[in-house]
């Protein structure tokens, strides 16, 4: 199957992932020594940054910290964490847990995955939040190609290609709703809803699930992939660069519930921009965007950070999590990395450690990644890679 319209010049079609902190002058081994540490305070350390914990002998979860609760999200965030740093016995660990406490097997959401539960297993919701879905899915196919399957639930590409399956079907037989708009395969916010949330837009998963879902979704995924991207121009502002939490199909931000601005799930843009420069690499606005929000935020004190319109005017509210967002910030740069701002936004995520308290859980997730993504070590586990 083609791709995309053109060739790209990211690591799908070069196979060469880019490092950028060794490209802006850090040594191999204190990278290296940097991202296991990242990983050992967050998995293994019983210490203030931590956020997953063991749960009975073959389980385990990653905790949201400030609503003590477990989410889709986080948990499909760690399963991808642990499948980049070869941690086979991690990630069966948390996928374990999410079949066995999130996965919902009837009801209008039959296939897919509650996004919070009880740190018991007990649910606090039978509604999913396609951040997660979208997550596992990639997570399991790495999986897959990485260590191969195993039996069931760790046969983890026929999982994959099932819960995508629903994503796209579900509701054709009055049973729920998909979570991909059909009209104009754009992701949705929830399944029972018609708008969007910009930071759930993942060009560069789609275009590999246009590559390992079932045939019959192939083109569907690849249609995906396009109309975000198409997306991403619309709902991210033309000075600011700045995308809404919330934001209707046409791309106008949705503030009727007040989540028109510029806040927490906004700063996942930034970072799912970079990385789709960095495995893909087919859209030149991306570094245009990229380099509107590091320069938006230049000269910024984190402390300061705050809730903004998308046109750049600040609130009183401060930011819950200026941790996460500095880190998206210089995971941008991937998209950038001649920029004015891209050197200093990541030389910021080097110089600023892992947040502790309450309400480390988001930060740190998204620090994690940066540093994978900065790294060159978040990358495309393919068919071939597999042991």
């Amino acid at each position: 199957m083609e791709m995309s319209t053109k060739q790209g010049t990211g690591a799908f079609y070069t196979g060469k992932y880019r490092n950028l902190f060794m490209e802006y002058g850090y040594s191999s081994e204190e990278i290296q020594a940097r991202v296991e540490d990242t990983w050992e305070q967050l998995f293994n350390v019983d210490g203030d940054a931590r956020i997953y914990f063991e749960a009975g002998d073959d389980m385990g979860y990653l905790l949201d910290t400030g609503n003590i609760d477990v989410r889709t999200e986080g948990m499909s965030y760690g399963m991808m964490m642990a499948v980049q740093l070869d941690r086979k016995d991690i990630f069966d660990r948390i996928w374990k847990w999410t079949m066995t406490y999130m996965f919902m097997k009837e009801g209008e959401n039959a296939g897919y995955f509650a996004w919070s539960c009880n740190t018991d297993g007990t649910r606090r919701s039978n509604g999913p939040a396609p951040d997660g879905e979208e997550y596992f899915a990639l997570a399991l196919f790495f999986a897959s190609h990485r260590w191969g399957d195993g039996s069931e639930p760790f046969d983890y590409g026929h999982q994959a290609r099932s819960l995508l399956h629903s994503c796209v079907h579900k509701g054709e037989n009055n049973d729920g709703s998909p979570m991909w708009e059909p009209t104009n395969k754009l992701i949705k916010f929830i399944p029972n809803c018609h708008f969007s949330d910009p930071s759930y837009h993942l060009p560069h998963f789609y275009e590999l699930f246009a590559l390992w879902a079932n045939p019959a979704d192939q083109t569907f995924w690849k249609q995906a992939a396009d109309a975000s991207r198409d997306y991403l121009k619309l709902s991210c502002h033309p000075v600011t660069g700045l995308a809404p939490e919330y934001a209707y199909y046409d791309g106008t931000p949705n503030n009727e519930r007040g989540y028109g601005h510029f806040y927490s799930d906004s700063y996942r843009v930034a970072a799912n921009i970079g990385l789709d420069a960095e495995w893909f690499g087919v859209d030149e606005w991306e570094r245009e965007e990229a380099n509107r929000i590091q320069s938006f935020f230049a000269g910024v004190d984190p402390a300061d950070y705050r809730r903004y319109t998308i046109a750049g005017e600040p609130f009183e509210e401060k930011s819950l999590h200026p941790v996460g967002l500095l880190a998206t910030n210089a995971m941008a740069s991937l998209a950038a990395s001649d920029g004015l701002h891209a050197k200093s936004s990541v030389e910021l995520l080097w110089n600023t450690p892992l947040r502790t308290g309450v309400r480390r859980y988001y930060d740190n997730c998204l620090y994690l990644f940066a540093m994978l993504a900065l790294s060159g070590n978040f990358r495309m586990w393919m068919p071939e890679d597999k042991m």
